[in-house]
């Protein structure tokens, strides 16, 4: 849908982002003649904040903000730069082959790119197996698109191979919900969160990888709610919260077992709503009890003081909510973490009500969508179980193959990782990933996938992994496909073709569709265009627990969103689940799990006595793939840094290499009293050498198999000078974009921690 910008509709304000001055990525001027104004969201965070693209002669060069009732005309830095990734100078527009890594990549034609890769295939699970043949794919894709990944992984590779970087990021959260409530989604609305008495946030910087989401908090406030956030740095929106747990890293689940202590003891429990809608309180009561508040205390770091009051303002609360993220999801315990938090939520009755719940914020644009239909290694669409007969052959019949044809579960991302480098795997096809920034343990990563005899890797810019790969097919931004994303509410949203794909570019659906066919399937890949696809899904999900049967392109241009499950046309969503006290599992009730604390993995000693956790910054995105060519965003923040307290005796500047097991890397210092003295903090956007992920361990959660990258035991050193950071890679025969280059060679960290000042005289 398009809609003529005529100054009478065009939303408040939006003349100020017109006038603002910034200079595109390809140097288009603003025009304000023959324009359209696309309705579409952002193709960043979870959040899917509302957006329209300025389109002018069929070419996308600007963005206003949208009065979507998910931001309310509100963009964060990065959505405001988003538009410039489409008409970038250093996109993609021609298929590179090269023979062997010894070899350039060169363009080579779409005919000639998808034949080799055809035959590539063919070679490797003729001499290896169908097995030896992996897939990846990505929780930023449409929903269309990762619902296709799973299909052919499954139907045209026949390999039980496939997984997704979503394992990085949600699954720890999933797995939680799917052993609670037998559903993975948040189970309140974020309108919610503006009518809760007590607010808990933990392992969330929300302000800077949710800052449109900071809008709720802010109204939550604005009404005399309550505030707790759990984090070891003193974030922005902890530095406002009524109580800031500084907890150490790794020790989450022992801090929330000993706050449901201290409810159990102290008679805040809700025992009538427990006795009613849940099982296994009895055992969950048995494991608090072995956490009071000063044996958590020590383990956590922590006063024990603190612990029972968060009990008290979070247990008395008429109605309290807790969300959470990546910081207590990646660890070896992650499940176990977020665990914790549902128990307390139950336990106080915090659930299914108005301003009452639990919410998991959702990384990725499409981190929920993304897990919900079938390109996870144990899933099949619907969030269907791939063990399970009944699901099998009802998917098996969709798609019209023979159900044992259908492959079992295989591994996750970073287990297909280790078998590359074993031999286990020898070819792989990555969509909408960037493993090289991404994984932890770099040099067990680059190793794994430098032992592929054929790589294949779609991306709309040449990030690390592709130019690491034999070949490279240039695909399709957001902007230029139509498709759907589920964000953090679980609600689906409807993204719109703004313009058409860059000459040379074809968008995922069209890869695979066209690979199918040359591996003899293409009968069952016969779509033309995303809504074809999503027809299919909406098929695929009926009658599931992620039912997306009620929800039509059609109706989401009506509504702006629906959330699921939505099983008929006339149902209009589910926002809030629980109302009715009944859950997903057969006996409807809520399974409250028992858990215990154990430490990280990576032990401490003498020579790795601190703690190293990673974390995103507000003007980048995951892997910086994207945000790292865009020159707004690289001045904003062009280097990675360490966090590290004043008691260290570093100066801000300062080089300072970090230590691990696995590596080194040296960063200006960023001196903060916002972070323990026993933890530092550098962000992991950038690739080899200055990546975070050189350092993280790839020690996995053994239930959701996520790698624990908020803790691993380090050292610091004072070094000569700082790592340089490298320019992002680019097509043969293109040169960096310029706009990028000045500003990322800066050697010096930001001026502030989360705007806040620094610890430095």
């Amino acid at each position: 849908m398009t809609i003529p910008l005529d100054p009478t509709i065009t939303p408040p304000g939006t003349s100020r982002f017109r006038d603002a001055g910034g200079v595109p990525a390809d140097r288009w001027r603003a025009v304000r003649g023959e324009e359209t104004l696309v309705a579409t969201h952002c193709c960043f965070c979870g959040v899917q904040c509302g957006m329209y693209l300025r389109v002018h002669d069929g070419k996308v060069f600007g963005v206003e903000p949208r009065d979507h009732d998910i931001n309310r005309m509100r963009l964060c830095p990065k959505g405001l730069n988003a538009y410039q990734q489409v008409n970038h100078p250093d996109r993609l527009t021609a298929p590179l082959l090269r023979r062997s890594r010894t070899d350039d990549l060169r363009p080579v034609s779409w005919e000639q790119a998808l034949d080799h890769a055809a035959d590539q295939i063919q070679r490797v699970q003729a001499a290896y197996g169908r097995d030896a043949f992996g897939m990846l794919g990505g929780a930023s894709l449409f929903s269309e698109k990762t619902y296709l990944v799973g299909k052919f992984a499954r139907v045209a590779l026949r390999t039980r191979h496939v997984d997704y970087n979503g394992r990085l990021c949600m699954v720890s959260a999933a797995g939680a919900n799917k052993l609670s409530f037998g559903i993975d989604r948040a189970a309140n609305p974020f309108a919610d969160i503006l009518l809760t008495d007590c607010l808990l946030i933990a392992g969330s910087n929300v302000g800077e990888c949710f800052p449109v989401m900071t809008q709720y908090l802010w109204g939550a406030r604005d009404r005399g709610a309550t505030l707790i956030v759990v984090d070891p740095r003193e974030t922005s929106i902890a530095r406002t919260a009524d109580i800031h747990v500084a907890l150490r890293p790794g020790t989450d689940s022992a801090f929330f077992s000993s706050v449901l202590h201290v409810v159990v003891t102290e008679g805040l429990a809700d025992e009538a709503y427990v006795a009613a809608h849940a099982t296994g309180w009895e055992e969950v009561r048995q494991a608090a009890a072995e956490y009071p508040p000063e044996r958590a205390a020590q383990i956590c770091g922590i006063p024990a003081a603190q612990i029972t009051e968060v009990a008290r303002m979070f247990a008395t609360a008429p109605k309290a909510m807790a969300w959470h993220a990546r910081g207590i999801e990646h660890h070896t315990q992650g499940v176990e973490n977020c665990l914790t938090v549902i128990n307390l939520c139950v336990a106080t009755g915090n659930l299914g009500r108005p301003g009452a719940g639990y919410g998991t914020i959702t990384g990725q644009g499409n981190g929920q969508g993304g897990r919900e239909h079938g390109q996870k290694s144990d899933m099949l669409p619907g969030g269907r179980s791939i063990s399970d007969p009944v699901h099998r052959a009802q998917v098996a019949r969709i798609w019209g193959i023979d159900e044992a044809d259908l492959p079992q579960a295989g591994t996750s991302m970073m287990e297909m990782v280790h078998q590359m480098g074993r031999g286990e795997i020898r070819g792989l096809l990555g969509i909408c990933n960037n493993p090289f920034v991404s994984l932890p343990n770099y040099a067990v990563v680059k190793a794994g996938y430098d032992a592929l005899d054929f790589h294949a890797q779609c991306d709309f810019f040449l990030s690390e992994t592709s130019a690491n790969a034999h070949l490279v097919l240039p695909v399709t931004t957001w902007a230029e496909d139509d498709g759907v994303m589920a964000n953090a509410e679980a609600r689906v949203v409807r993204h719109r073709k703004a313009q058409e794909p860059l000459p040379g570019v074809r968008t995922d659906t069209w890869v695979m569709c066209e690979l199918a066919r040359r591996l003899g399937v293409g009968d069952k890949f016969a779509f033309t265009g995303s809504e074809q696809v999503f027809e299919e899904l909406r098929v695929a999900s009926r009658g599931t627990v992620n039912d997306y049967y009620g929800i039509t392109y059609a109706r989401l241009d009506e509504t702006g969103g629906i959330s699921w499950p939505c099983p008929t046309v006339d149902h209009p969503g589910t926002p809030r689940l629980f109302e009715d006290g009944q859950t997903w599992h057969a006996d409807k009730k809520i399974h409250m799990q028992a858990v215990r604390w154990h430490p990280p993995a990576d032990p401490y000693d003498d020579e790795y006595p601190m703690t190293l956790t990673t974390g995103r910054t507000v003007a980048h995105f995951l892997s910086g793939n994207q945000t790292r060519r865009l020159g707004g965003l690289v001045e904003q923040t062009p280097r990675p840094w360490v966090e590290v307290h004043p008691s260290h005796g570093y100066a801000s500047g300062d080089p300072v290499t970090v230590v691990t097991r696995r590596g080194a890397a040296t960063f200006p210092a960023l001196v903060t009293d916002a972070i323990r003295p026993d933890t530092v903090f550098v962000p992991y956007h950038w690739p080899y050498p200055v990546a975070a992920n050189e350092l993280t361990i790839d020690a996995l959660d053994p239930r959701s198999k996520i790698p624990e990258y908020k803790v691993c035991a380090c050292r610091i050193q004072p070094a000569a000078h700082v790592t340089a950071v490298p320019a992002p890679p680019v097509p043969p025969g293109h040169e960096s974009y310029a706009a990028t280059q000045v500003s990322r060679g800066d050697q010096h960290p930001p001026t502030s921690s989360q705007g806040r000042g620094t610890s430095e005289p």
